[in-house]
């Protein structure tokens, strides 16, 4: 056996642990929904202008910017409706595609992004950053992502 292949977990082994991630979620997502920073727009608006700040050129087609999200697409399709009318986010033709549309941030939707979620981060490192060490919080991230490449 090399170094990269390990031997699958057993059934208890993969649910207790899923379901130690999962409870610690709920937990966590709890306190951050909460927070003063979504006020301003719901914690799921603030992902789509989160996610479309962090599109390669800052544009996204819908469909692309859906699977980045937790949420259906006719519902993705109605809040980037109420973002447009907001003003924060703007639809342009895809030069690519003329069927379809591309998503970017308008210049009040960026320095929104940016206002929520400086305070974001501040908020969630006074919630989570005693919680482990800074080479626990490197481990979390390498599994975290490891998980979502093995389902990806």
């Amino acid at each position: 056996m090399t170094g990269t292949s390990n031997p699958a977990a057993s059934l208890k082994v993969t649910t207790d642990a899923w379901e130690a991630l999962f409870r610690a979620q709920v937990a966590v997502m709890r306190q951050i929904t909460a927070m003063p920073e979504f006020g301003k727009l719901s914690m799921r608006e603030y992902d789509v202008l989160f996610n479309l700040r962090t599109c390669p050129g800052g544009k996204s087609r819908l469909v692309d910017l859906n699977k980045q999200l937790l949420i259906s697409q006719p519902s993705l399709s109605r809040m980037v409706t109420r973002l447009e009318d907001q003003g924060l986010v703007v639809r342009e033709p895809d030069p690519n595609d003329h069927r379809a549309m591309q998503l970017s941030l308008t210049e009040k939707g960026r320095k929104l992004q940016q206002e929520i979620g400086r305070e974001h981060v501040k908020h969630l490192h006074n919630l989570l950053g005693s919680a482990l060490s800074e080479d626990e919080f490197h481990e979390l991230r390498r599994l975290s992502t490891k998980l979502r490449d093995a389902v990806q």
